[in-house]
C-alpha cells in the first residue's frame, strides 16, 4: 500500500445526498428495510482512500475492517446488515453506494484468511492483512491519542456495491 499520506478532503455531503437520492429513486425496494446511510471513505489519506476505492470499483474488495473504538470516537453507531454507505474518494467526492451484507465482531487474532482475502488488499493473505492493519491502526489510534491493542474489537464488514448501475455487483 501507498506510504505517502495527504490528509483527506472534507466529505461532500451535498453531492453524497444527491447520489443517494438517485439510488433511492431507481431502487426504492432496496431501502424498504431502512433508508439510513452514512457518508464515509476508506483509509486516512487521499492516497489510501483512492487506492482502496479503486480496489472496490474494480471488483475485488468486498470487505472492510474498522475498530469499534473508531466508530465511538466519531460518535457513530456500528453499521447494521442492510444499511448503506456512500463511499467517497480521498478528496471527499462521492463515488459508490455500498450495502452492508454481513457483520461480525472479532479481535485481531480472530480474523481469518477468508476475510483477509475478501478485503483484497496487498496480496490478500492473512499475513499481509495483519501486517498492514497493525501499521494502520497503530497510526490512526496514535493520531487520536489512543493506543491500539490486538484485543481491541474490530467490526468486520462485508458489502456489495449497489450504485451507480455501471459499478454495481
Amino acid at each position: 500500500m501507498t506510504q505517502h499520506r495527504t490528509p483527506p478532503g472534507p466529505l461532500d455531503t451535498a453531492a453524497a445526498d444527491a447520489l443517494w437520492r438517485d439510488y433511492v429513486a431507481a431502487r426504492p425496494e432496496a431501502v424498504a428495510a431502512g433508508d439510513e446511510y452514512v457518508v464515509d471513505r476508506f483509509g486516512d489519506s487521499v492516497e489510501l482512500s483512492d487506492e482502496l476505492l479503486g480496489i472496490v470499483r474494480h471488483g475485488a474488495k468486498r470487505a472492510t475492517a474498522e475498530l469499534v473504538t473508531e466508530f465511538a470516537h466519531r460518535g457513530e453507531a456500528l453499521p447494521r446488515v442492510g444499511a448503506h454507505w456512500v463511499a467517497c474518494d480521498g478528496r471527499g467526492a462521492p463515488q459508490l453506494v455500498l450495502r452492508t451484507v454481513e457483520l461480525r465482531l472479532a479481535t485481531f487474532r480472530e480474523v481469518d484468511a477468508d476475510f483477509a482475502f475478501d478485503e483484497a488488499e496487498d496480496d490478500r493473505s492473512l499475513r499481509s492483512w495483519r501486517e498492514q492493519h497493525r501499521v494502520y491502526w497503530e497510526r490512526t489510534c496514535a493520531a487520536r491519542g489512543a493506543v491500539w491493542s490486538e484485543q481491541d474489537e474490530i467490526v468486520l464488514e462485508r458489502f456489495r456495491v449497489v450504485w451507480p448501475p455501471e459499478a454495481a455487483d
